[in-house]
């Protein structure tokens, strides 16, 4: 299995966020489209689904990461991520213009665009974005549950996601060490999602495939 104030009102002695509840209430009457959440540690794969079911659904919406990390060998500005300094990230921090964001292994930002995923929802689309765990609970917090799809991408085990990790280039011991500790920590909270599907090395195709056919049934009921 792996190694891995809102105002707030005392009724018979719970707590009620009468705020969050109307804000819910009315995004609910907002939305129109599904957001289906691609979820997992770095090196889980997201990234490759994401990329199959681009060629399957090219109708979907697919937002793009806002990140500060560095760019890597054979990527493009404004294919898989936007890549800016970390100021103008912070610009963009301060002007709320983030539906979710976060520090991801002790260093770089990154964030996910309130425009490129709720303009889509109010008209109806289908959008799929991956995040890691932290982005997750935070837009979980913000779109209705109506709304919202989350799939967990699950590895084998510590060895399988260690080989995926040095694959995408070379990195530091200790920045291997952070990364499997953070992927263990969000692996332990993948019972948090909707669905878990297994990515098995060498069998993307059968992970697609059980991916697939969530978002169909998932997605039914919009036409």
């Amino acid at each position: 299995m792996g190694f891995f104030g809102a105002l707030c009102i005392i009724v018979l002695g719970k707590l009620t966020n009468t705020n969050k509840v109307a804000d819910e209430s009315s995004l609910a009457k907002e939305f129109l489209g599904k957001l289906f959440l691609i979820v997992g540690p770095s090196g889980s794969g997201k990234g490759t689904v994401i990329s199959e079911l681009k060629r399957r659904f090219p109708g979907f919406v697919y937002p793009i990461s806002y990140t500060t990390r560095e760019i890597r060998e054979g990527e493009s500005d404004g294919e898989v991520y936007h890549f800016v300094e970390r100021g103008e990230f912070e610009k963009m921090i301060e002007a709320g213009e983030f539906l979710e964001y976060a520090v991801v292994h002790e260093d770089n930002y990154y964030g996910t665009s309130k425009e490129d995923i709720l303009v889509p929802l109010r008209k109806g689309a289908v959008v799929v974005r991956e995040v890691d765990i932290q982005g997750f609970y935070s837009i979980k917090d913000l779109v209705p549950a109506e709304n919202l799809v989350s799939i967990f991408m699950k590895v084998s085990d510590r060895e399988d996601l260690k080989g995926r990790i040095l694959r995408r280039g070379e990195i530091s011991d200790d920045e291997l060490e952070r990364r499997l500790d953070s992927a263990r920590k969000e692996i332990a909270q993948a019972g948090s999602c909707d669905y878990q599907v297994e990515n098995k090395w060498g069998e993307i195709k059968k992970c697609v495939n059980a991916v697939e056919k969530i978002i169909v049934e998932e997605i039914k009921d919009l036409y």
